[in-house]
């Protein structure tokens, strides 16, 4: 569980110093997920090797929730303030991203647009 957990950290950290370095718009954890899914498939990393770590992180998944809960109850104030805003943007982002899958997911299958007519 050891070697995972490093192996976790040290692709977390690779990632943090790829945006870092580079400035890029996209998180480190998000690259450092990236270069684990690159690493798996490469084969650099076997599954093997980090499911016992990933699957205790992902059983405690609830406790990683508990900042971001906080961040919001200390913005409580603001949160009331510009509840309709924030409750519209809610509602018309969900559709558009369930609109945009929904296309995406027709061309991919190629049954729709101009190609599978």
């Amino acid at each position: 569980m050891v070697r995972g957990f490093a192996i976790l950290l040290a692709l977390q950290f690779l990632g943090e110093t790829i945006s870092k370095k580079l400035a890029l718009p996209i998180p480190g954890n998000v690259l450092g997920m990236g270069l684990l899914l690159l690493f798996l498939l490469l084969g650099l990393v076997r599954i093997e090797w980090v499911e016992e770590a990933a699957e205790l992180l992902l059983s405690h998944l609830a406790l990683f929730f508990v900042p971001a809960g906080v961040g919001v109850m200390v913005y409580f104030g603001l949160i009331a303030r510009e509840w309709l805003p924030i409750v519209v943007a809610t509602f018309v982002s969900t559709f558009v991203v369930m609109a945009v899958t929904g296309w995406v997911a027709v061309r991919l299958e190629g049954k729709g647009g101009r190609d599978g007519e």
